[in-house]
């Protein structure tokens, strides 16, 4: 059993890192007071936009400057399109429900198009993506070496560091308490002085930079071709960060449940004592359990007051 463990772990990590990512982005935007169903549109965005400046750079720069570039790429096209999220549903104060739907359509579209533009074929393939590595000295630590430390992806390691970073910002600065401070009494904020819509700008685009970042990522550890769709991790973000109840540590572990779970749905039939259970029982399980969580802690739900309401 720990030989199987230990085999898929490592692709366990790589699923779970760009839905981790992208629902921290979510985070964001939510605990502001913008609730953002645009995260699939936004993630596919950086999806695109990633795939894009590598195509172009790959044959002129060295490996880590492209992968680098592409990431960055990434993070301004999710940037850019979580900017309509903001401007429409802050400024205009149309619904975000609909905004958010309205992302998601658009980017499903536009980067098809651009990409059949470039193309020909709506595909987008790259040569090469991040390389897996050992951490000298670490992968040598019994059990737990192998298992974070070895053939590990160093975009792991930097998404881990914004989640470190992020659970910092919002509990432990003043910065990040006027933040959730929107998300909950958005009026109490503005008579201290506090520009609401500044901050639920700052919100909505951190969330667009972080998903745009996990479109990237997913492009340059497992996909290595943009192909129109992110194949529903933005949607399993939103699962992951209301499972989570829009904290940190629970996003943590709801990102790696799906991880786990979706995995084993790839996996199973590769494995001898797993090829007897049917596909779909691993793939809808996280669901059924997030749905029946939801049942059980509904009266208990710690979203922000305020989300999705208009200031």
């Amino acid at each position: 059993m720990w030989e199987l463990f230990s085999q898929i772990f490592p692709y366990v990590i790589a699923y779970t890192i760009p839905m981790l990512v992208t629902s921290l982005g979510g985070l964001y935007s939510e605990r502001s007071g913008v609730t953002n169903l645009g995260l699939e549109g936004l993630m596919l965005s950086g999806y695109f936009g990633s795939a894009f400046v590598i195509k172009l750079t790959e044959n002129v720069l060295p490996h880590g400057a492209y992968t680098a570039l592409g990431l960055a790429a990434g993070i301004l096209c999710g940037m850019l399109v979580a900017s309509l999220h903001a401007f429409a549903s802050i400024n205009l104060k149309a619904d975000q429900t609909i905004s958010g739907t309205a992302i998601n359509m658009l980017a499903a579209a536009l980067t098809v198009y651009v990409a059949r533009l470039v193309t020909g074929s709506g595909n987008i393939p790259i040569v090469m993506g991040i390389v897996r590595d050992d951490i000298p000295f670490l992968s040598k630590i019994p059990v737990l070496g192998a298992l974070f430390f070895s053939r590990s992806y160093w975009s792991t390691w930097l998404v881990l560091a914004l989640w470190g970073f992020s659970f910092w910002l919002l509990y432990s600065t003043s910065f990040g308490l006027r933040l959730r401070a929107c998300g909950e009494h958005p009026s109490a904020v503005e008579s201290a002085g506090i520009n609401v819509r500044r901050m639920r700008w700052f919100g909505v685009l951190a969330s667009g930079a972080l998903s745009g970042l996990g479109g990237g990522v997913m492009l340059v550890t497992y996909s290595g071709e943009f192909n129109g769709s992110v194949a529903g991790l933005g949607f399993l973000s939103i699962a992951a960060l209301i499972f989570g109840q829009w904290k940190p540590l629970g996003i943590l572990g709801a990102t790696f449940f799906f991880g786990f779970f979706t995995t084993l749905a790839n996996v199973s039939q590769a494995i001898p004592a797993l090829n007897v259970v049917p596909t779909v029982i691993f793939k809808v399980f996280p669901y059924i359990v997030t749905l029946v969580a939801l049942v059980f802690s509904s009266k208990h739900m710690s979203a922000p007051a305020a989300d999705g309401i208009p200031y």
